[in-house]
C-alpha cells in the first residue's frame, strides 16, 4: 500500500552501518563489498547529506572538499523504491547551499545520472577525459 512520503534531509552522521550497506546493496554498488571502508569514508567526508523516510535511510550524498575552492561529489544514491521523487535533487540542493559559490564543483556521471546532473547545472568539463584507477565493477 502506497503511503504519502515526507522526506527529511539531515547532516547527522550517527547512522548504523547496516543502513548504509543496505542502501548501497539495493543500488548494486560495489563499495557495499567494503563495508568498513565505505562507512569510514562517508563519516569522514567533508559533508554527508542523508534523506530519510521516517527512520528509514532512503538516500545519501557526500562531498570531499578543501573547504574553500574545490568540491568533489563521489556518491549520490537513492533507494530504487524512492527514485524519481526528487530526493536526489533535495540532496544536491543542500550541497549547493554549502558549495554553490566554490570555484570548481566536480563529479563523475554516467548513464541516466548524466541527464540528472545536467538539470542540476553541471556540464561536461571542457575537453577533459575522465580517468581513474577503479576497483569496482558496476561501470
Amino acid at each position: 500500500m502506497e503511503h504519502d512520503i515526507e522526506i527529511s534531509i539531515s547532516e547527522r552522521r550517527n547512522i548504523e552501518p547496516e543502513e548504509i550497506i543496505n542502501l548501497y546493496r539495493a543500488n548494486e554498488w560495489s563499495s557495499a563489498d567494503k563495508p568498513a571502508e565505505l562507512y569510514n569514508a562517508l563519516r569522514n567526508s567533508h559533508s554527508l547529506i542523508t534523506a530519510w523516510d521516517n527512520e528509514q535511510l532512503v538516500g545519501l550524498g557526500n562531498a570531499i572538499s578543501d573547504g574553500h575552492l574545490v568540491v568533489y561529489y563521489p556518491h549520490l544514491l537513492v533507494h530504487p523504491d524512492y527514485q524519481g521523487k526528487g530526493i536526489g535533487k533535495m540532496i544536491m540542493d543542500k550541497m549547493q547551499e554549502k558549495y554553490g559559490s566554490f570555484h570548481m564543483q566536480m563529479l563523475t556521471a554516467d548513464g541516466d545520472a548524466t541527464e540528472f546532473y545536467k538539470k542540476m547545472g553541471f556540464s561536461r568539463a571542457g575537453q577533459t577525459e575522465p580517468m581513474w584507477i577503479y576497483k569496482g565493477n558496476e561501470h
